[in-house]
This record gives C-alpha cells, sequence and structure tokens, in this order.
C-alpha cells in the first residue's frame, strides 16, 4: 500500500497510463517487390494499344487515377459511382457512425452535471407522522437540485478507452477508403471487360459471316463435283464452332452491362453510355511506390494497423480494471413547500460523496480478461504482418503481370501480321486463279482470330494498370488527412 501511495500521484502528475504505448509498425526493409530487378520498360507492339509503358518508381498515384485513361465515358460512369453506388454510401455513414462513437467515448474524461427537478402530490396516512414542520398530512413537496459526478482516471484506463475508440474509428475511415478503391477500380475493371467483350462479339460474327459464306462455297462446289461431303462437314464444323462462342459472349456482355449499372447505382434497365475500346487510351507512365511507402497508402494497411493500435489500448483497458478506482458524487439543492422558499429557511441541502474500489477477489476473471486482450494483441500483430505480405505479393504479381501482357500483346500483334501478311498473298493469287476462294476465307477467317486474340491482348494491358492502381491503395491520402 505504501508503494501504491506514492505511485497515485506520480500517475496523477505525469499523465502516464497502465499498458502498452503503441508505436507504428516499422517499414519493411526491402527495397523491391521481387528478387530480380524489374525492367524499367514494358515491350511495345505496332498495334492500337500496344504502346510501352514506362515505370516511375516512387511515384504516387492520383486522387482520380481513372481520368489516366482519358475517356470521357468512363469519367462520368465514376462519378456516378461515387455519388450514387450504395456501398460507398453506406461507408459514408459508417465512417460518421464510428467517428461519433469515439467523440462519445471520448466525453468520459469529463466531469458529468445534471439538474433535476421533481414535484410531488401527497396525503400521508393517519398512523405515519407528517415530514413537515407544520405536520400537514396534505402537501405538495417541490425539489430543484444539481447533481456531478467525476472519475479520475488514475491509471489511464479511460483514456487507454478512448485510445481505443478512435483506433476503431481510424480502421472505419481506411474501410471507408478501400470501399472507394473497391467501387471505382470495379467500375474501371467491367467497363473495359464490357468494351472488349463488345469488340468480340462484332469479331466474331464477321468470323461467323466468313465462315458461313465459305460454307456456302464448298456445297456449291459439291454439287459440281469439285468437293467432297468431307470438306462440307468440316466447314459446318468450324461454323457451327464459331456460332457456339457466340452465346457465350453475348451473355458475358450482358453480365459485364448489369453489373456496371448497379456499380454506378443504377437498376440494369436503366440506360448508360460505356467506353469503346479505342477510347480508353493505355497509360505511358506507371507510377509504383516504394515498399516503404506502400505500407502508407493501401488501406487494408492502414486499417490493420488501427486494429493494432485499438487491441494496444485495449491491454491497457484490461491492466486498469485490475486496479484502483476512485469517484466523486456531489449533489446539491433545496426541497419545500414552496417554489419560493426552495432556497431559503433551511431548506437547501448538498451533499459530497468520494468512493474507492479496489478487486481482491473476482475468480480470476479480470486476470483473464488481461491474458486475452494480450492475446488479442499477438493476433493483431500477426494479421498486420499478413496483410504487408499479402500486399506486397498483389504489388509483385501485377508488376510482372504488366510486363508479362505486354509481351503476350507484341506476340498476338506478330501473329497478326502474319495472318494478315498470308491473307493478303491468298487474295492476290486467288485474282490470278491460282489459289481458291475457299482457301481465301480460310485465311481470311484465321486472321480475325488472330484480330480477337489483339483485342483481349489490349483489354489485358488496360485492366493490369488499373490492378496497379488498387495495388498500390489508388488515390491515397496522409495519415493525418481529415
Amino acid at each position: 500500500m505504501r508503494r501504491l501511495s506514492c505511485l497515485v500521484p506520480t500517475l496523477m502528475l505525469a499523465g502516464c497510463a497502465v499498458g502498452p504505448n503503441f508505436h507504428t509498425p516499422l517499414a519493411p526493409g526491402v527495397g523491391g517487390y521481387t528478387p530480380a530487378t524489374l525492367i524499367d520498360r514494358t515491350d511495345g507492339a505496332p498495334v492500337a494499344g500496344g504502346d510501352a509503358q514506362s515505370f516511375r518508381w516512387g511515384g504516387t498515384v492520383s486522387r482520380r487515377w481513372w481520368t489516366e485513361f482519358g475517356s470521357p465515358a468512363l469519367d462520368a460512369l465514376e462519378e456516378d459511382a461515387l455519388r450514387h453506388n450504395p456501398d460507398v454510401e453506406s461507408a459514408k455513414a459508417a465512417l460518421r457512425a464510428a467517428h461519433q462513437t469515439y467523440l462519445a467515448q471520448r466525453g468520459s474524461l469529463f466531469p458529468t452535471l445534471g439538474i433535476n427537478a421533481q414535484a410531488e402530490r401527497q396525503k400521508n396516512a393517519g398512523v405515519l407522522q407528517s415530514p413537515l414542520n407544520d405536520n400537514s398530512d396534505i402537501f405538495t413537496l417541490y425539489t430543484l437540485g444539481a447533481t456531478a459526478s467525476y472519475t479520475p482516471d488514475l491509471f489511464g484506463g479511460i483514456r487507454r478507452g478512448v485510445e481505443g475508440a478512435k483506433a476503431q474509428a481510424e480502421a472505419q475511415r481506411f474501410q471507408s477508403e478501400a470501399a472507394y478503391l473497391t467501387v471505382t477500380a470495379n467500375v474501371a475493371n467491367t467497363a473495359i471487360t464490357l468494351a472488349s467483350l463488345d469488340r468480340q462479339i462484332l469479331m466474331t460474327q464477321k468470323v461467323i459471316d466468313a465462315d458461313r459464306h465459305y460454307l456456302d462455297i464448298v456445297q456449291a462446289q459439291l454439287r459440281l463435283g469439285a468437293a467432297s461431303g468431307a470438306d462440307v462437314a468440316a466447314a459446318q464444323v468450324a461454323l457451327s464452332q464459331a456460332e457456339a462462342t457466340l452465346p457465350t459472349l453475348t451473355r458475358q456482355q450482358a453480365q459485364a452491362r448489369d453489373f456496371l449499372a448497379v456499380l454506378t447505382g443504377r437498376y440494369p434497365a436503366e440506360h448508360f453510355v460505356a467506353p469503346d475500346l479505342d477510347a480508353l487510351h493505355l497509360p505511358a507512365e506507371l507510377p509504383v511506390s516504394l515498399p516503404s511507402e506502400l505500407v502508407e497508402q493501401r488501406p487494408d494497411i492502414r486499417a490493420a494497423e488501427a486494429n493494432l493500435h485499438y487491441a494496444s489500448a485495449q491491454v491497457g483497458v484490461s491492466i486498469a480494471a485490475r486496479l484502483p478506482s476512485f469517484s466523486i458524487g456531489a449533489g446539491a439543492g433545496g426541497t419545500s413547500t414552496g417554489l419560493s422558499t426552495l432556497f431559503r429557511d433551511g431548506n437547501p441541502f448538498w451533499s459530497l460523496a468520494g468512493n474507492l474500489l479496489q478487486p481482491i477477489f473476482d475468480g480470476g476473471t479480470l486476470l483473464k480478461r488481461q491474458r486475452a486482450a494480450e492475446a488479442t494483441l499477438d493476433q493483431a500483430k500477426a494479421q498486420y504482418r499478413s496483410t504487408v505480405l499479402s500486399a506486397m505479393q498483389n504489388v509483385a504479381d501485377v508488376l510482372q503481370g504488366i510486363s508479362a501482357d505486354a509481351q503476350a500483346l507484341r506476340t498476338a500483334a506478330q501473329a497478326d501480321s502474319a495472318a494478315r501478311h498470308a491473307l493478303d498473298i491468298a487474295q492476290a493469287q486467288a485474282r490470278l486463279g491460282q489459289v481458291s476462294g475457299a482457301a481465301t476465307l480460310n485465311l481470311q477467317t484465321a486472321w480475325l482470330g488472330t484480330q480477337a486474340a489483339l483485342v483481349q491482348g489490349r483489354a489485358q494491358r488496360l485492366s493490369d494498370t488499373v490492378l496497379l492502381y488498387q495495388a498500390l491503395g489508388g488515390g491515397w491520402q496522409p495519415k493525418d488527412a481529415p
């Protein structure tokens, strides 16, 4: 007790709080995302959407990163989503609720004051003595008073609780940023997917038209004896295979359009304008934040850090619950049968009380709660590290995907060029009667197939860019931003 009596004034003067003081985890001690140094510039291809992209190490992502694609239609869809998407609206409301909860918790640091007033009409039983000086059995009693109470935060348990509430509000803020990022990335990716499907359906229809024309020619040749039944069957198979792909593409197109409508706060039946593939421009320069910066930018990492902060504060709360607590209460007022005499003629009253509580035996409940809080803190530390590692993997995968998909588009462009060259030669020979029109149409079908591969490759590079912006945390804000 002697040591405790010395400790209490020290804590009150120093403003200390029991439990661990939270410190921001150290940034990862690595300088890159992959064992090998990544290239500074991707491959390029001599086709639309095939421009090379350069990496700007240490760069940051714009808050409105989608404008880098240069599509007014995409910009309009993103703005619609930010204004009308229900997930964004829900996240904003949750953030307001978390902030108000923190402010409510902070109020526990201050004294509470209250006023009470009472008017009572009463008749005493005849066997009871009247409480009034004039011995009246029927009377009206008025009471007006004020109360005050205060709990000094001797060991910082209340402050740790407020600290935890603030950390929860911060976690909700970062979750709101994550919702903002997820919605904007989904809008961009879905718009790219829809534009790609629109173009693939167009190319597939051209392939079907070419295959149907080829089948007509082979059937005519069969009637003239210049082709066999096997030739007709092969042409029919090619046509059927091309036609079989169209319903799948049409279904995917409808689903993408429906999803994009919902993302922007519309019903699927409502009309909107989606960007064309040619209207989506590949950004020439891509920012790549350093690993030490990534932990400051990714909403999921920042939310995990806030959860770690909350768990740390709860350890202090659980420790303080095992230590003495002191509270002060006071009250003052007046009671009288007349309002004019409430505070005279001896009617005023007051009280002052102090209360000290020290838990002695509770079956180990408070100790176990402290140990549970400490285990939860260890769990939060592991979850934070897991979140950081996953984020690093995410960025590494996207960076390597960007390089690989640029190479794939270059290869697809080479195949398309070769197919186009072969078709040009066949068409020239067909005009001279050196090859059949059927052979030319077959090469035309092959060329249209390489065109479809180019469309998919262009869309993949656009999606890779969106994924990089998302992996880097999107339009992140500094920790101290409002």
